[in-house]
């Protein structure tokens, strides 16, 4: 007798799994050595029955992982210099502890507001384990400065903000609601803004993904907003060729698909995403370039001992496949503003 056939999941259920991928690599990377994230064990059930993932994917989760980091942290450094505090926008978000890793390092005070949005079945689940989670919770405030609502679908404390929302539906009804309604708006267009999306637009249409980079555009650019706003995309990219669409069939499989992919068949497309918004500075990059010549060479070392990897060529072959892209937006007659913003990025290391 055949064993029962497992059913896969559909739809934005489909979509949502990708997101347990997503913090099962993380923990695998944790637990090797790669990466540092001491809250990353709370947001996955039955942690410590996880299996580690292989090497090329460890790998892979570092160069993401420390390239988003340097992006990140370098906004923040860029508002402390400017005396100012500014805003994170997590679209997506998942199981991401990035606030956690801000709130207990060096800049945490630069941090005015940090939100994050994802399906609501996301946010329910994430709700919980903070609220388990003694570490996580004592981070956000006094127990009377957080508090649940409706259904535990969404999350506030005076910094950080768990909302449920769907991005695919226009702006005007996934996100003025959650980020811009009363008369305290939860988004603030005259504070330096970043929005990160890491394996979110590539679920979405091309039309659906403008409008909410247009949307933020738009707002950032009305009276009162004389805010830089930046933003980090992390994404899979030319799927048209052999390799790619070996990725896309295996995602099929999975009930997947990513419509989000089709106007970038090229490195050189992706910042396209950015600069048809009338945003002034847009740069991608390919994780097997990140891993090559914006890795130090002391660090290269360092990963190359915790692990035996013997399929360089696979994993450059995988990694030529994603790109983070950066680009930002600046508010207009601001020269010295716009000359110290516009340097924002990731940088080459050298051996010196």
């Amino acid at each position: 007798m055949f064993p029962p056939q497992q059913r896969l999941p559909e739809g934005d259920a489909a979509i949502r799994a990708t997101d347990n991928d997503a913090a099962l690599a993380r923990l695998s990377a944790v637990r090797k050595g790669y990466l540092t994230d001491p809250f990353i064990t709370p947001l996955v059930p039955r942690a410590h029955l996880q299996q580690a993932r292989p090497p090329l994917i460890n790998i892979g989760t570092y160069v993401r992982s420390e390239a988003l980091d340097e992006l990140v942290d370098g906004w923040l450094a860029l508002s402390q210099q400017e005396g100012t505090k500014c805003q994170i926008v997590s679209m997506g978000a998942g199981s991401d502890t990035r606030y956690w890793r801000i709130a207990t390092g060096p800049r945490r005070d630069t941090l005015a507001r940090y939100i994050e949005i994802d399906f609501p079945e996301i946010i329910t689940k994430k709700a919980m384990a903070i609220r388990k989670s003694r570490e996580l919770s004592a981070m956000l405030g006094k127990p009377e400065e957080v508090s649940l609502g409706n259904g535990g679908t969404t999350l506030h404390s005076p910094v950080y903000n768990l909302l449920s929302g769907d991005l695919r539906k226009p702006p005007t009804e996934s996100l003025a609601p959650l980020l811009t309604a009363g008369n305290t708006p939860l988004l603030s267009p005259s504070l330096p803004t970043l929005m990160i999306f890491e394996c979110v637009l590539a679920y979405m249409t091309p039309a659906a993904s403008g409008a909410v980079l247009n949307w933020f555009t738009d707002y950032f650019a009305a009276p009162g907003g004389m805010a830089p706003l930046g933003c980090v995309v992390y994404e899979m990219f030319a799927l048209h060729g052999p390799f790619g669409k070996v990725m896309v069939n295996n995602l099929k499989a999975r009930n997947v698909t990513l419509p989000g992919t089709e106007p970038y068949s090229t490195l050189e497309s992706l910042p396209t995403r950015f600069l048809q918004h009338g945003w002034e500075v847009a740069k991608a990059v390919t994780l097997k370039d990140l891993r090559r010549e914006y890795v130090a060479p002391t660090e290269l070392e360092r990963i190359s001992e915790l692990e035996m990897l013997d399929e360089i060529e696979e994993l450059e072959l995988v990694l030529a496949h994603y790109a983070i892209t950066w680009g930002i937006k600046l508010p207009p007659k601001a020269d010295e503003l716009k000359a110290r913003w516009r340097e924002w990025g990731l940088r080459k290391k050298t051996e010196s």
